[in-house]
């Protein structure tokens, strides 16, 4: 066969960027949250692209989550409401990393709040991508900046396109209902 016919050589290319791979992969993560307002995933990665742990929201793991209440309604004291028990994705995502985080990227699907700005600053992660900001301008979310501006991570809002989101729909369906 002559060189200039390379019949098995067909050009291709990932339907998706490292970036939606990845907070496609904390969106599924966000799946596993019980939290019937809000579900959020966070994956970490390391400078070549590889994950290194992911997590969710969710209570404490190992106690009886029946005696624990889902609710956030604040005029009732702070035992009887959520915030008091969940442990947040980067939390969770923190705990079980099997290694050091210096240096990775975080991809959340909801900008972190202070708490977890303190976390994601003192493993050193290097850039923290996120899809959405649901409590921007407030207090807590001008802290999280703050803290993350002073420990030099880069922050970056990822805006996932229509053509992926029907993309990804196409295949599910396609895969799920041949």
């Amino acid at each position: 066969m002559p060189e200039n016919i390379k019949v098995n050589y067909i050009p291709t290319q990932s339907a998706l960027n490292w970036d939606e791979y990845f907070m496609l992969q904390a969106m599924m993560a966000s799946f596993k949250s019980k939290d019937p307002a809000t579900k959020v995933g966070a994956v970490f990665v390391d400078e070549f692209n590889h994950q290194i742990t992911m997590g969710y929201n969710g209570f404490v793991a190992g106690i009886d989550e029946s005696q624990l209440p889902w609710g956030k309604d604040k005029a009732v004291s702070l035992e009887d409401q959520k915030y008091a028990y969940v442990v947040h994705a980067e939390a969770n995502a923190i705990l079980h990393s099997p290694r050091p985080l210096a240096g990775s990227r975080a991809y959340i699907t909801l900008f972190p709040c202070h708490e977890c700005a303190k976390l994601l600053a003192s493993t050193r992660v290097k850039e923290v991508v996120f899809l959405q900001n649901k409590h921007e301008g407030t207090e807590s979310q001008r802290i999280s900046e703050k803290i993350l501006n002073l420990a030099g991570i880069e922050m970056r809002r990822l805006k996932i396109s229509d053509e992926l989101i029907e993309n990804l729909h196409r295949h599910l369906i396609e895969t799920l209902h041949p």
